[in-house]
């Protein structure tokens, strides 16, 4: 019964995170491009209230013309529409689900024995210790190489240069320490983390301060903006390269490579280029060199993890497919000790002849197409194994 109940919390806090997070990075993306595509206004009232952007656009019937003010508006409305709960919903939906499925099972999600072999509690504690270490780190680096010159945000190529270098060791040391799935879904949670503490720490405060100094009669000081602004930007790079991170680990290929970290730090890079493309895609620049390079790193990828080609001869070929004995051999070795009549994970039977045929497929797609099952081949199944199975799911009628 626990299992079944924490199969529905994890479905339904899938679902509600994945819905923050088209909110979420659905806005931020929107607000990027409206960044990008507004045209210094013309008009003399709009000069005279300090409206330095404006865009008209027309959508779902009706036209709609954004305005931004660099600081603030001179008459600010009572009414202001904030952009934070899809953050922290995101963050909050995110982490439940981490907990759910990785720290409740952490002898099962987090630890691989043939990666690190430790402890469920200083496991648990590591991953979490990636959450809050990835955006100390990343704050500091902000603070100490963003800094301000003449009231302006400075060397912020300098800051991304280094914090991709620090989230590169991250993805190194998570790969050393953790089951390759758990890996990926740690840096993923940890850069999304150094995202909405952005908005909670940085970007959401420093609006609030210039809205408590312009009705307090205090002049607003810029920077606040500017350091909104410069945390937004990190997120906009940062989006791509966390649901790089979060969606790979859904295929065995990618985090049981031998250099996984490296996999992952490919498929992030790619992220970041593709965004980088859109950005300057917005100001009205083609870079599609960028494209170019993502679309390189993709082909290197594909190249690289491509298995072994296999020589056939004619004796290979005619060999018969697997019985049905033979298949079961392989799963009661490997797979019947959680799918069997007292426990059926995910509802799949493995025990007998008729249930392994009617789960033929499932067993298919996760153990050779995918190579998920055994989780973090935790029963040693081996590639001639998986090569057993899909032959004999080959040979079956279809």
């Amino acid at each position: 019964m626990e299992g079944y109940l924490l199969d529905w919390a994890n479905l339904l806090l899938r679902c509600l995170h994945l819905v923050t997070v088209i909110a979420w990075i659905g806005a931020s993306f929107y607000f990027v491009w409206l960044d990008n595509h507004l045209l210094k206004p013309t008009r003399p009232d709009l000069l005279a209230r300090g409206v330095d952007g404006e865009l008209w656009a027309v959508h779902g019937g009706g036209f709609y013309n954004p305005q931004k003010y660099m600081v603030a508006p001179p008459d600010l409305p009572q009414h202001l529409h904030w952009f934070y709960w899809e953050s922290y919903w995101t963050w909050m939906s995110g982490f439940a689900l981490f907990v759910v499925l990785y720290l409740f099972n952490a002898s099962s999600f987090l630890i691989d024995p043939r990666v690190h072999a430790w402890s469920v509690p200083a496991a648990v504690a590591t991953a979490l210790g990636f959450l809050a270490a990835g955006w100390l780190v990343y704050d500091q680096i902000c603070r100490r190489f963003g800094h301000e010159r003449d009231g302006q945000i400075g060397n912020d190529g300098l800051v991304l240069g280094l914090v991709a270098v620090f989230v590169a060791l991250a993805t190194w040391a998570a790969c050393q320490l953790f089951a390759g799935r758990a890996a990926f879904i740690i840096i993923g949670a940890m850069m999304a983390t150094m995202m909405s503490a952005n908005v909670l720490f940085w970007i959401i405060p420093g609006q609030k301060q210039v809205i408590a100094d312009m009705r307090a009669g205090r002049q607003v000081n810029p920077i606040y903006g500017q350091r909104g602004k410069q945390r937004s930007v990190h997120n906009t790079y940062f989006g791509l390269p966390v649901l790089a991170a979060m969606l790979s680990n859904h295929y065995g290929m990618l985090y049981s490579a031998a250099w996984n970290w490296a996999v992952l730090i490919t498929l992030m890079s790619m992220g970041v280029l593709v965004r980088m493309y859109f950005v300057k895609r917005h100001k009205g620049v083609n870079a599609w060199g960028l494209i170019v390079a993502a679309l390189g790193l993709l082909v290197a990828l594909v190249i690289a993890l491509a298995p072994s080609p296999q020589m056939k001869t004619e004796a290979s070929a005619a060999v018969a497919p697997p019985t049905q004995a033979q298949v079961q051999a392989v799963l009661s070795e490997r797979c019947v000790m959680c799918h069997n009549a007292q426990i059926a994970q995910k509802g799949i039977r493995l025990d007998t002849p008729e249930a392994v045929l009617h789960n033929a497929q499932a067993l298919h797609q996760q153990a050779v197409v995918l190579k998920l099952m055994p989780l973090n081949n935790a029963t040693q199944i081996t590639a001639d194994e998986r090569d057993l199975l899909g032959r004999w799911f080959t040979s079956l009628p279809h």
